[in-house]
C-alpha cells in the first residue's frame, strides 16, 4: 500500500518526503523511538514465529478465547486501517505535513473518528499482545500508545493551523481514537 502511496504522490507531481517542517513538528527522538519500536515488532513476531517456546519464559496466563479475541482484533484492524486510507487517498502521509491543497477528510471512519489509523494501529497491536499472550509484546503495545499519544497533539496542532476552526468543531463533534457517543 506504501507503494503505490508513493506513485501516485509522484504521478501527482508531490513530494512524496517528508519536508522539513514535518521533520522539525516531528523532533528526532520521536523518529528513532518509531525506528527501535518497529524493530522490535518485528524481531519479536519473527522470533515467535520460528520458535513460540522461546517466549514462554514472557507467556501471561490468558485463557484460549482471549488469543482468538486477538485474532478477530487484528482482523478489525485491517479493515479499520484498509478503510481510512482508502478515504484519505492522496491526502494520506506517513510524516506529520499538508499536502498541496490539502483537505479536510470528514467522511467514511473519519465522520466519527479523528484518527481512525491510529485506532487501527493500536487495536492491532492489542491483538498481537493479546495472541502472542507475552508481556514483551505488551510492552510494545504501551510503548506504541506512548508513541500515539504524543503524536496526536501535534497532528492536530497542525491541522487546527490549517483549517481553524473548522476543525476546532470537528474535534467537538469526534471521538480522537474512538467515537464519540
Amino acid at each position: 500500500m506504501h507503494v503505490d502511496f508513493a506513485a501516485r504522490i509522484q504521478r501527482a507531481g508531490e513530494r512524496f518526503g517528508a519536508y522539513r517542517s514535518a521533520i522539525e513538528r516531528q523532533r528526532w527522538g520521536y523518529i528513532v523511538v518509531r525506528i527501535i519500536r518497529s524493530l522490535a515488532l518485528i524481531t519479536f513476531l519473527v522470533l515467535y514465529v520460528i520458535n513460540p517456546p522461546w517466549f514462554d519464559v514472557h507467556l501471561l496466563p490468558f485463557p484460549e478465547w482471549l488469543r482468538w479475541v486477538g485474532i478477530l482484533l487484528g482482523l478489525c484492524s485491517f479493515i479499520l486501517y484498509a478503510w481510512a486510507h482508502d478515504v484519505l487517498g492522496k491526502a494520506w502521509s506517513p510524516h506529520l505535513q499538508m499536502r498541496q491543497q490539502h483537505l479536510f477528510i470528514t467522511s467514511g471512519p473519519y465522520a466519527c473518528i479523528r484518527h481512525p489509523i491510529y485506532s487501527a494501529y493500536l487495536v492491532f497491536m492489542t491483538g498481537i499482545a493479546l495472541i502472542t499472550a507475552s508481556w514483551l509484546f505488551f510492552g510494545l503495545l504501551a510503548v506504541s500508545i506512548m508513541v500515539v499519544a504524543r503524536r496526536i497533539p501535534r497532528e492536530e496542532l497542525m491541522m487546527i493551523e490549517e483549517f481553524g476552526a473548522k476543525y476546532a468543531d470537528y474535534m467537538v463533534r469526534t471521538g480522537g481514537l474512538l467515537p464519540r457517543f
